[in-house]
């Protein structure tokens, strides 16, 4: 063996980070361009800069109406290679009468330009409001609607509840029958579930504070690293608000964390904060 040629443990280790991707929700917010973006950067090419600081992004601006396949090719472009867009849904396929009725909706949508994303294309976020109570007859009906593939390429899906009603076991049973994960929501504001529901986790941190530059204490950005691998190894952590029982250790999976909203400014501090730990470049 080379003398320069990585130990397994080296080995292990660099794949476990490759199945983290830390990132934000968007790209184009103007005090951004005091503490984000270079001085003089053109508004055109805010996305191409913000794809190479970070891993992931998620695309909130499709949960307000579907793109035109162009746009959706031209976000792809901008982006480099192992990058990857999640999608947040269109509000009027969630927030309709009935789950169980969004089938036509949900196939326009996917269908409507998301495969010219290719390998960009990382998970479709459903945002449940926080008025829609959990039923479970209309949520199966929803679930067996989201189709798998795309062009013969599986698709990710994972599903944000935000009523109260679904922090209960029935509900993470029906969620790990159809195997779509839950969204971990770190937020004084909504449910906070870290039950495993799926092949891949995903969190969306909303407790960035405007006083600390990094959005996020060192203490707390730590304590994230830490968690985020331990996710990637595919534990389930105890430590974190469940609504059902723990589940024994599993496969590695990929692991997705977003710093959202909050003290938005911060965000992109934070999220390069925190993949700086786990890469092992603090």
């Amino acid at each position: 063996m080379s003398a320069h040629a990585p130990t397994g443990d080296l080995l292990a280790a660099t794949k476990l980070r490759t199945r983290i991707r830390v990132g934000i929700g968007g790209w184009t917010y103007a005090p951004w361009r005091n503490n984000f973006y270079p001085a003089g950067l053109v508004q055109r090419r805010e996305l191409e800069f913000a794809s190479r600081q970070l891993r992931a992004i998620e695309i909130n601006g499709t949960y307000y109406g579907a793109q035109k396949p162009a746009t959706y090719a031209k976000w792809a472009a901008e982006t480099p290679v192992d990058f990857v867009f999640s999608l947040k849904a269109p509000r009027y396929i969630t927030e309709g009468r009935r789950l169980a009725e969004a089938g036509k909706g949900i196939h326009s949508f996917v269908h409507g330009g998301l495969a010219e994303m290719g390998d960009r294309l990382g998970p479709i976020l459903w945002q449940l409001p926080p008025s829609r109570p959990f039923d479970a007859d209309d949520l199966e009906a929803f679930l067996e609607a989201l189709p798998r593939e795309l062009d013969g390429q599986p698709l990710r899906h994972v599903l944000e509840v935000r009523h109260p009603g679904f922090r209960c076991a029935r509900y993470v049973d029906l969620a790990r029958a159809h195997a779509v994960p839950t969204v971990f929501t770190d937020s004084p504001d909504y449910p906070s579930m870290a039950d495993l529901t799926g092949d891949f986790t995903y969190a969306r941190l909303m407790r960035s504070a405007d006083d600390i530059p990094t959005g996020y204490a060192p203490a707390a950005l730590d304590r994230w690293a830490d968690q985020a691998r331990s996710w990637a190894a595919g534990n389930d952590i105890a430590e974190l608000p469940h609504a059902a029982a723990l589940q024994t250790a599993g496969k590695p999976r990929d692991v997705f964390v977003f710093f959202i909203s909050s003290a938005k400014h911060r965000n992109p501090a934070a999220a390069m904060a925190l993949q700086a730990r786990i890469d092992g470049d603090r």
